[in-house]
């Protein structure tokens, strides 16, 4: 069977499965089996596949049919342009969260940005971007989970951003030292009652995915955090889902009432990034940190808090557990 053949073969199969993107899908596999870039495939055609090169592919196309990401499969992910390492300790990026990158990137063309802090990182995938774009800001990456952070600790690696980016452990803001210019953050937006929908959700951390009974817990429970850790002037980036907007915004404006509020669609036209940009005093910001049960009905949060590490004590970690750093084809 050659190259040609497999592919043809393979999206019939996936495409039988309403599998999405399905020729994307089928040659980052057969890539993956064969270990070649994406110009020796398309040079190479009709290159005959051996006995144990097909087995390693259908396999993966195996894996696939049982609902396994490709990017777990291949432990890569394409996003901005740039290689991410990701596994399944860490959400897999979304095309649509490019656009959290391109919204602040906007914003730093007319507001400097010396200090950036994202809540959530995962893999990293955001902080590395804007620690590409931006190579002056300081940048702090924070997350609960350790495991995602050993993730982005080798993505800063990849991709030369180690000295400036700075992964934090810890609850929302808690870790981050200092008041920054920008919080970004793509934070879980999916109702708790949809998880069971999701295929993927078998397969990523339902920490990074499961946004309460409404979807919007985390993010309202981070928006009542940000009064003591944004300079005055400084701005606010929010990932939301669809049919979220009128909640998030209406809530800021409660929080905010001086403050700016802009909602920026996707490409598919749907509301995706809420900017908040503050214009108060200082002391106006600090009164602003309310508890999350003054606007929630249904109580507090109970999100577990760890304690927070420093980025020499996530090395630390990761010194004592040490993990290979993939090295593979872009994707």
């Amino acid at each position: 069977m050659t190259i040609k053949q497999a592919l043809s073969r393979a999206r019939g199969i996936l495409a039988g499965n309403n599998i999405e993107d399905v020729p994307l899908e089928c040659e980052l596999l057969l890539r993956h089996a064969l270990k070649i870039s994406q110009t020796q495939l398309y040079l190479d055609l009709d290159y005959e596949l051996s006995p144990k090169q097909e087995d390693a592919f259908w396999r993966l196309i195996k894996r696939r049919l049982n609902g396994e990401p490709t990017a777990y499969i291949t432990g890569h992910r394409e996003f901005y342009g740039l290689d991410f390492y990701v596994d399944p300790h860490v959400l897999i990026p979304r095309p649509e969260s490019e656009l959290l990158v391109e919204t602040a990137l906007g914003l730093a063309q007319n507001h400097p940005l010396f200090t950036i802090a994202e809540i959530g990182t995962g893999c990293g995938a955001i902080a590395i971007s804007l620690a590409l774009s931006l190579p002056e800001a300081k940048i702090y990456a924070t997350d609960i989970s350790a495991a995602a952070l050993k993730v982005a600790l080798l993505n800063c690696q990849k991709h030369g951003v180690i000295d400036r980016l700075y992964l934090l452990q810890g609850d929302m803001l808690d870790p981050v030292p200092e008041p920054v210019d920008l919080i970004i953050a793509n934070l879980p937006y999916v109702e708790e009652s949809e998880l069971a929908q999701m295929s993927s959700a078998k397969f990523e951390p339902l920490l990074a995915l499961n946004g309460g009974s409404d979807g919007t817990e985390m993010i309202r429970k981070l928006c009542c955090q940000v009064g003591s850790k944004l300079r005055p002037g400084g701005c606010l980036l929010l990932e939301i889902g669809q049919g979220q907007r009128r909640a998030i915004t209406a809530f800021l404006h409660t929080l905010f009432p001086n403050g700016e509020i802009k909602v920026v669609p996707d490409l598919s036209s749907i509301d995706r990034v809420i900017s908040l940009s503050l214009t108060t005093s200082k002391p106006e910001l600090a009164n602003a940190q309310l508890s999350v049960q003054d606007y929630e009905p249904e109580g507090p949060f109970d999100a577990k808090k760890v304690g927070e590490t420093s980025r020499g004590a996530a090395i630390a970690a990761i010194a004592n557990n040490p993990r290979q750093n993939p090295q593979g084809n872009k994707g």
